[in-house]
């Protein structure tokens, strides 16, 4: 499975959210929940856009969104999670020890 970040995004991670694509790897690795879909509509994709919130290697709560096409993860966006994402996540993808 390859992790493919465009270098838009890589753009948008270092500029908007100062996430690292190194941060972003250590959250697939460090994932111990379940994956979500987003239901909301204005982020209706095809494939269904993925997410999950899980700890970096520095402890910081990363929520990261991907789409899965074959063995392929694209990552859409990553960004610390906020209170409403943890309590979804916590609520649907696994139990709140965060």
């Amino acid at each position: 499975m390859a992790i493919i970040i465009s270098a838009s995004v890589l753009k948008k991670l270092a500029e908007k959210h100062a996430v690292t694509e190194k941060e972003v790897q250590e959250a697939f690795v460090n994932r111990t929940g379940k994956l979500l879909f987003d239901q909301r509509e204005k982020h209706d994709t095809d494939p269904r856009t993925m997410w999950f919130v899980a700890l970096t290697n520095h402890r910081r709560l990363l929520k990261v969104c991907f789409i899965q096409r074959e063995t392929d993860t694209y990552i859409r966006t990553a960004y610390t999670a906020n209170d409403i994402e943890l309590s979804i996540y916590s609520t649907y993808g696994k139990p709140s020890d965060f």
